[in-house]
């Protein structure tokens, strides 16, 4: 990195902003409701999240589609993996969330000296509602919704349609987000350089290896870069 940065582009969940109550706690309760038993475990859900959103139709199908196959898969009726899916999402208020410690303050921070990007593995209906409620919505020049507007993270495409908007370029940018598999990973593909936030997942040696490790998005009040 050097002086010649000029865009800094943010992942959304987890590192900017999170959910007040957690998908397990949403999932028991959809579980609930639903009348069913866990019929799949919430790590398998995240670990499939990705491949559910390359081939979504919208929030309601994503779902419903990504915890059938999870039901079958576990031996369950696909009724009961789409009667949850309903739950979850009449219980996932997606507005109410919360930035996270010092996220405003850094984005007012840095955009007096750079051009600020959002790349977001979501649906729009769902990450706008999360952008809205937290105010963080007025933060950026471009937002792309990699899975709707591009195919998703680690796929370089979402940052070659940001840079391209902000009118930038792989070596004058840098990529934050909190997860090695899409944030770090999608930013090497792309040819940017990247900051890792993990958030309570740190490990001593991080594959794909960030340019950047820190603590919280606050300490890019003085960027890493400089």
């Amino acid at each position: 990195m050097s002086d010649s940065i000029d865009t800094v582009l943010f992942d959304l969940d987890d590192t900017l902003c999170r959910y007040r109550r957690g998908a397990d706690e949403v999932l028991e309760l959809a579980f609930e409701r639903a009348g069913v038993g866990p019929v799949f475990e919430p790590a398998t859900y995240y670990d499939r999240y990705r491949e559910y959103l390359e081939r979504t139709d919208g929030f309601a199908d994503f779902h419903e589609r990504c915890f059938g196959d999870l039901a079958v898969e576990a031996g369950h009726d696909r009724a009961d993996g789409v009667a949850v899916a309903r739950e979850f999402r009449e219980e996932r208020d997606q507005r109410n969330v919360e930035a996270l410690p010092g996220a405003t303050a850094t984005l007012e921070a840095l955009a007096d000296e750079y051009r600020l990007g959002l790349i977001t593995n979501g649906l729009s209906a769902m990450q706008r509602q999360k952008l809205e409620a937290t105010g963080l919505d007025r933060a950026f020049e471009t937002t792309v919704f990699a899975g709707e507007d591009t195919a998703p993270k680690p796929d370089p495409e979402p940052f070659s349609v940001a840079l391209d908007e902000l009118d930038s370029s792989p070596e004058r940018a840098v990529y934050i987000g909190n997860s090695l598999s899409s944030d770090v990973a999608g930013a090497r593909a792309a040819g940017l350089d990247s900051v890792w936030v993990p958030r309570g997942t740190k490990t001593t040696n991080p594959e794909p290896r960030p340019s950047y490790v820190l603590e919280s998005v606050a300490e890019l009040q003085s960027p890493p870069w400089r």
